[in-house]
Parts: C-alpha cells; structure tokens; sequence
C-alpha cells in the first residue's frame, strides 16, 4: 500500500470511528517513532481532544450569563468573607457528596460573582452545571405543572449535578414557589444547588408565601450546605461613588 492510499484509509477510519485527536495526530506525527511510542502519542492525543470537546459541551450546557473567575474577586472588600474555605470549594468535591451552597448578602457584594466562578471550576472538574434564576426556574416549573410535564422536568434535572438558582430576592412567587420547592426537594442530599439570595432566611416566607413549606426547604437546603454571608459595601455602589468623584 503505497503512502497516498495509506494516509486516504487511515482518515477514513479516523473519521468512520470518530477519533478525531488520532487523526490530528497522525497527520503531525514524527517519522522517527517507533510503532508503540506513536501509538500511545495517538492515543493520549484522542484522549485530549475528548476532554476539550467535552468541557466546551459542558460550559454551553451551563448557560452562565458572562464569564467570571474566583481569582477576578476582590477578596479584600469583604474581609469577613472566609476566603479559604471557599477557595477549597473549587475542586468541585462538594458536588459529587451532594452538598448546597447558599450564599447570602446585599446586593452588588459579588454573590453571583463567586456562584459563577465556582460553576466553571466545576465544570472544568467534569461536573455538569445549570445556571438559572430563581424567577426563571419558578415560572418554568409552573408551567410543567400546569401542562402535567412536572415529573418528567424534574427528573430531566437529574443530568446537571450542581444547578445555580440567582437572584432569590424580594420578589414573591406566588403560584411558582410550591414547584420550586419540590424542585429542591427532589435533589435533597442526591444533586447540589447553589443559590444566592439578599434576604436573610427569616424572610423567605414573604417570597414563598407559606411559613411551613418555608421551614420544610430550609430544613433540607441547609442540612448538607455550606452557607457564606457576604456582609460589604456594594461593588456597584463604589465604583459609581468612585467616577462621580472622579469626574
């Protein structure tokens, strides 16, 4: 088999058999290995390919809103915030025992910041992650209800390990907070959640609507959770204070 109709069957098998790093690798391979040694380099490159291909999947499944990182966080500004215990978060291990994370604080003190920066450690670690708001995931839920869909939703769920739920803030739920909350107890100690929140936990009944549906998912949210306060200054806020003194 002379070179030319070689290199035309290995392409085709490459592509039949989907093994597009081997592929690569053959077309840039070194002539001076030996048959093992270019076999494993081939492999390790397929390997690699697959890895890269499957982070890209994992980060478009995630939905994150824009692109932020733990490193990017001004730490400083919130001196009471433990930066290490958070930091080790990062390795993504709380997901895979099933732990919550709840992250409270005033508006503009970087809650979403660390949520999302967390989420792309997550991912890079393998985990698939959904990024929602609170609002957006209610209002999704009250319609699967509504249309007898809920079930089939909620276990459709299960395929992301660590789901983001933003901004539970003042806004009620109305007819939406009975299915966000069997959301949550549907992942109770099997899939994480991370939610960020500006009410203290004292005033979820206002935005759930019912004290004792209230009491039942806090109950389960915290049992398993790691929960940071973010007590500061808004970020927003300063940096607008800052250009008007500037200006």
């Amino acid at each position: 088999m002379n070179a030319e109709i070689r290199d035309m069957a290995v392409e085709r098998l490459c592509r039949d058999l989907r093994l597009p790093g081997v592929l690569s690798d053959y077309r840039h391979g070194g002539a001076d290995m030996s048959p093992g040694d270019d076999l494993r380099e081939s492999l390790e490159a397929e390997s690699a390919s697959r890895r890269e291909k499957r982070l890209r999947n994992l980060l478009k499944s995630a939905r994150l809103p824009y692109a932020r990182s733990l490193s990017d966080y001004d730490f400083l500004r919130l001196p009471s915030l433990p930066k290490d215990k958070l930091l080790s978060l990062a390795d993504g291990g709380f997901v895979g025992r099933g732990e919550n994370l709840v992250l409270l604080g005033s508006s503009g003190t970087g809650k979403t910041h660390i949520a999302i920066g967390l989420a792309a450690c997550c991912v890079a670690a393998g985990c698939s992650v959904r990024f929602t708001t609170a609002l957006t995931l209610a209002q999704e839920l009250l319609l699967a209800q509504d249309e007898h869909r809920l079930p089939k939703v909620l276990k459709s769920s299960d395929r992301y390990d660590l789901v983001i739920v933003d901004e539970r803030g003042y806004l009620g739920l109305g007819p939406g907070g009975a299915p966000l909350f069997q959301f949550f107890a549907d992942r109770y100690e099997r899939k994480s959640v991370c939610i960020t929140t500006n009410l203290e936990f004292g005033r979820w009944p206002e935005v759930f609507g019912d004290a004792t549906l209230t009491e039942a998912l806090l109950d389960r949210l915290t049992h398993h959770a790691h929960i940071f306060v973010f007590k500061g200054e808004s970020y927003r806020f300063a940096q607008r204070s800052t250009k008007e003194l500037n200006a």
